[in-house]
């Protein structure tokens, strides 16, 4: 069952059609089940019967395959990935070239692997969790600005929110130690915003998590970050520490927004922790290799 997010409208489907092509030519049998609103992705998954089906596919960005993942909480079922979004980070996690021979020949031929998910306040995640400036950014970005600009959304909203985010700093518990930082975020992969490297250690294969800790703040800071991050050095910055841990709590000003897989899911204050082995996720095959 193929679970599809239109919301690009004739974009996505026209990069969804020759994937579909490429899996019929291969031949799978498909359900295409397309999506009109929030919720209708995860409400998908939920149904999917492990009786008839033997794969879920989300098709559509991080945001969607966010909805299957909960909806596929207790399921045997695994899980494989037609990226149509606008940074498409589990992708470049997995390694997923984006081309329609290789998508479908991931979905057809993939090997499902058993992977770590994180759960803040109960929402099941895939990528990271956040709270903090990039929270922020992603709170002022709505579906129709993603539609129209793409990744310019997110840069829009950057530029808004370094003349208006106060950094009010955060407390952060990871297991038994407790940190002080500018932001936040709690990463289950590598990868944040596409190919940028966040947290090198992160694995969606390990049962801990990465807890990424900016702690210098202000305007400066932030875009010091941001251009470390898109020149792969952010790692090496002294006022940048990771540390690794299973359950994480995030406690800042009662209001402030949380984001997970680049959608906001709730409000401050956050638990988080690890769910070792919580799904199947389908990567791409070795080359010559058919599981």
């Amino acid at each position: 069952m193929i679970i599809f997010n239109p919301a690009a409208g004739w974009r996505r489907r026209r990069r969804l059609a020759p994937v579909l092509e490429g899996l019929r030519a291969q031949g799978c049998a498909l359900t295409l089940r397309e999506t009109e609103g929030p919720g209708d992705a995860e409400r998908f998954a939920a149904q999917a019967d492990p009786g008839e089906l033997d794969l879920v596919v989300a098709a559509g960005g991080d945001g969607t395959v966010n909805e299957v993942i909960n909806g596929l909480a207790g399921s045997p079922l695994p899980l494989a990935l037609i990226p149509l979004g606008t940074a498409n980070v589990l992708a470049a996690e997995i390694g997923l070239r984006t081309d329609p021979a290789s998508v479908a020949a991931c979905v057809a031929l993939g090997e499902p692997r058993p992977i770590a998910l994180g759960a803040a306040n109960g929402r099941r995640f895939i990528l990271m969790a956040g709270a903090g400036f990039d929270a922020h950014v992603v709170h002022e970005v709505s579906v129709p600005m993603k539609r129209w600009l793409g990744k310019g959304a997110y840069v829009l909203s950057t530029l808004r929110q370094l003349l208006a985010f106060g950094f009010p700093g955060y407390e952060v518990r990871a297991d038994n130690r407790t940190w002080r930082a500018a932001s936040v975020i709690v990463a289950n992969a590598r990868h944040y915003g596409g190919p940028f490297v966040l947290a090198p250690a992160a694995s969606l294969e390990s049962d801990t998590l990465q807890v990424c800790l900016f702690e210098r703040a202000g305007r400066l800071a932030a875009i010091g970050y941001g251009l470390a991050l898109f020149s792969g050095r952010l790692p090496g910055l002294r006022s940048y520490r990771v540390v690794e841990a299973r359950r994480v709590e995030i406690r800042g000003r009662p209001g402030e927004p949380l984001q997970v897989d680049g959608d906001i899911i709730g409000r401050l204050d956050a638990e988080i922790e690890v769910l070792p082995a919580a799904l199947r996720l389908v990567f791409p095959a070795q080359a010559g290799v058919r599981p």
